[in-house]
């Protein structure tokens, strides 16, 4: 055999190696992702809250008095306001759940009336349909499979609150860290670059999401309170929580007190006033207002978007839909610094360009 015909083939034999390696190492990560979950996810949230530590912090050091305070006294100062807030909220849900349990009969002798509704106005005869459905809804366990889901958001609370706290142990001796595994220059500054980078991209995510998340949430809680609502401190919160999850989680988060607000009253009005009201909120601060805040710093294709949101819920259910923007920034920033990936980080950004 010739020697352009022999090389040719060994290397054509290491390229088809490559891709067999490259393969299964992608599956072995899927497999490790599924069956470690219980382990990966409670440090993904504690990386997230660590995140959201620093947004705090970096707020709190803009206060004159404040910035003064050395920087453990911040960091300790801004992971007692989270874990907090994080405390309160589960109170209040915890309490919100009991009310809404008392209040069941109410709803479910409410589904007749609804029945005798439709029937009038649209001379539909939904009766037996709803009569069926009445006898298998189950209210108490729905709202009990909505206050575990909430629960589960934050996986093992022992485990976060445990990596939250080595993660933050080991914040201040990162730098050094680095500069000692990276000690050429230039090989250190290009990583440095990179960390940094992530950083800025996904606290500004994560701060502008949760500060649009809030207003949504608390504009909802007035609207709710205003049309008597039972238990409008949970539904807020639920609207909160479900517009981390981009696209899908409006709608949901607007169609769950629409439907309550229908069983609660049985009467169409109060759901049409909650189904708009909370729905131009949804429009106004998710079409209009996030993205003129968030600006480019989101740099991810619409398409890539529902990709993502769809193979991480696939893996991880809920929680893997709400992590699963912040995932995807991380890997298109890592993806965007190495030849051979670059390609696909383009691919995924929104415009076809990414900063270097």
């Amino acid at each position: 055999m010739p020697d352009f015909l022999l090389l040719t083939f060994q290397k054509n034999k290491m390229d088809t190696a490559k891709k067999i390696y490259v393969f299964l190492i992608l599956i072995t990560i899927v497999v490790v992702l599924i069956y470690a979950q219980s382990i990966i996810i409670p440090f993904i949230l504690a990386i997230l809250f660590l995140f959201l530590i620093r947004v705090i912090r970096r707020i709190l050091a803009k206060i004159k008095f404040v910035s003064r305070w050395p920087q453990w006294i911040l960091t300790l100062f801004s992971s007692v306001i989270l874990l907090s807030f994080l405390v309160f909220t589960v109170e209040m849900i915890t309490r919100n759940i009991q009310h809404l349990t008392a209040t069941l009969p109410v709803y479910e002798a409410n589904i007749h009336k609804i029945t005798q509704l439709i029937n009038a106005q649209f001379e539909v005869d939904l009766s037996d349909i709803l009569n069926d459905f009445a006898k298998d809804l189950n209210f108490g366990g729905i709202l009990s499979k909505i206050f575990s889901t909430l629960t589960n958001l934050f996986g093992d609370a022992f485990m976060v609150l445990l990596y939250l706290i080595f993660l933050l142990l080991e914040e201040p001796t990162f730098p050094g860290k680095m500069k000692a595994m990276y000690p050429d220059k230039k090989r250190f500054e290009q990583v440095n670059g990179l960390v940094k980078k992530i950083d800025h991209s996904v606290s500004s995510y994560i701060a502008v999401k949760t500060m649009a998340s809030l207003l949504t949430g608390l504009l909802s809680y007035f609207v709710l309170l205003f049309a008597g609502i039972d238990a409008p401190i949970f539904w807020a919160f639920l609207i909160f929580i479900l517009n981390f999850i981009p696209t899908i989680g409006s709608l949901v988060a607007t169609l769950f007190p629409t439907v309550f607000a229908l069983l609660q009253f049985g009467e169409f009005t109060p759901a049409i006033l909650v189904l708009a009201v909370v729905g131009a909120i949804q429009l106004v601060v998710g079409n209009l207002l996030e993205p003129r805040v968030m600006g480019s710093s989101l740099n991810i294709t619409p398409l890539a978007v529902f990709l993502t949101l769809a193979l991480w819920g696939l893996m991880w259910g809920i929680t893997g839909m709400l992590l699963s923007i912040p995932i995807t920034v991380i890997l298109i920033i890592i993806m965007s610094e190495f030849p051979e990936t670059r390609p696909f980080a383009i691919l995924l950004s929104r415009t076809g360009k990414i900063k270097d």
